[in-house]
């Protein structure tokens, strides 16, 4: 059975564009007949402690002998990367949030990434390579080439370095800029853009999803 993981982390529960096209891309998941399952991991409304102890970045047998993490964050972290295991495709969104992602992503991550269990270290064992994972970004600004806000996105460069460099998955991005276009005066006049930035996203997230699960 098909089984697609959605997390979603921002902080918006009303008007958040990033939760609209991990929705989207769920909706249209789920389209693609019965068998096609969903689990939704809520970052925000249900957000995971802050690592409580570097031993969690290592796999056991290689923390030292005063790295004695704490059983319950060793079970939360066997279940997180079991989500990851059993899906065949992940939906990750990940707004903007002060050019950076946040903080209940990064804790995410930094509980998934471990070394010589997902990560290579002292094996060449990569159990996540290969699954495609897709990061929908959303951003209230535009960060394409060529603006002043160009080389200053701090979402999709680490995203890409850990989800894809490091644990090996196929990354694709799908970005909706100026999302706040209707909200910030200076940004006003480029609510036409933003629409179309929007609509592109879209489309992107129905023929990602498509692709993925058929």
């Amino acid at each position: 059975m098909p089984h697609l993981l959605q997390l979603d982390s921002s902080a918006d529960l009303q008007n958040s564009v990033s939760r609209s096209l991990t929705g989207l891309f769920a909706d249209t998941w789920r389209s693609l007949g019965d068998e096609h399952t969903v689990l939704v991991r809520d970052l925000h409304r249900s957000p995971l402690p802050h690592l409580p102890d570097a031993g969690l970045h290592y796999a056991a047998r290689l923390r030292t002998s005063t790295e004695r993490p704490d059983p319950d964050a060793e079970a939360l972290q066997a279940e997180l990367i079991a989500e990851v295991t059993n899906a065949d495709v992940l939906v990750v969104g990940a707004p903007m949030y002060n050019w950076s992602l946040p903080s209940t992503l990064k804790a995410w991550i930094d509980y998934i990434h471990v070394l010589g269990t997902t990560v290579p270290f002292d094996t060449p064992d990569r159990p996540f390579a290969g699954k495609p994972v897709v990061i929908v970004s959303s951003r209230g600004n535009t960060y394409a080439p060529g603006t002043p806000g160009e080389g200053t996105d701090s979402v999709i460069p680490p995203l890409q370095q850990t989800l894809g460099t490091s644990l090996g998955m196929s990354v694709s991005v799908v970005t909706a800029e100026l999302t706040l276009a209707e909200r910030i005066p200076p940004l006003a006049p480029l609510a036409g853009q933003a629409a179309e930035s929007l609509a592109a996203a879209q489309d992107m997230v129905r023929a990602l999803a498509t692709k993925l699960g058929s």
